[in-house]
């Protein structure tokens, strides 16, 4: 009998990536010009699986956003990595702006990853199992043309591409 190849297809977050990203914004934002001398805030909870910005002004907490941003793309995350839920006035006359930590594929965009792999028309077999996708096949050249298709396309999740077996 042949054997079969797998691999998983998540959307897992390194987390201690995730923690070193968040210290590496404060470190940064402390030592800005334009911050010094402006409350700010970046707080992440653990339980909840928010990130919670707070700034002085629109502005600031625009920039506050996009140094958060650079900092995961430095530690290899994804931008997708957060989705932003609300925007409001906090106290002090400042704004803040509350982030949910994505680090699981709804069940909706999973079934249309295991459609696209099958759209393919190649042997191997792609199956949900739990917040993973595990997907199947008796050639190595086949799963890693279905990693490079679904890399290309455009997805809510940061998908991750692990477990190769």
């Amino acid at each position: 009998m042949a054997k079969e190849y797998s691999f998983d297809i998540s959307a897992k977050i390194d987390m201690q990536n995730f923690k070193n990203a968040i210290n590496m914004v404060d470190k940064e934002v402390a030592n800005r010009y334009d911050f010094k001398g402006t409350a700010y805030e970046v707080n992440y909870n653990e339980q909840a699986k928010t990130l919670v910005l707070i700034a002085s002004s629109d502005n600031k907490l625009d920039a506050l956003k996009d140094i958060v941003i650079a900092k995961f793309l430095k530690q290899g995350l994804s931008s997708k990595v957060l989705e932003e839920l609300k925007v409001e006035d906090s106290s002090g006359n400042n704004r803040k702006v509350t982030f949910k930590v994505v680090d699981y594929i709804e069940s909706k965009e999973a079934k249309k990853i295991t459609a696209e792999i099958k759209k393919m028309k190649l042997k191997v077999n792609a199956q949900i199992e739990g917040d993973s996708i595990r997907v199947k096949g008796a050639k190595l050249d086949d799963l890693q043309k279905v990693i490079a298709e679904i890399r290309s396309q455009e997805w809510e999740a940061p998908l991750v591409f692990e477990n190769m077996r």
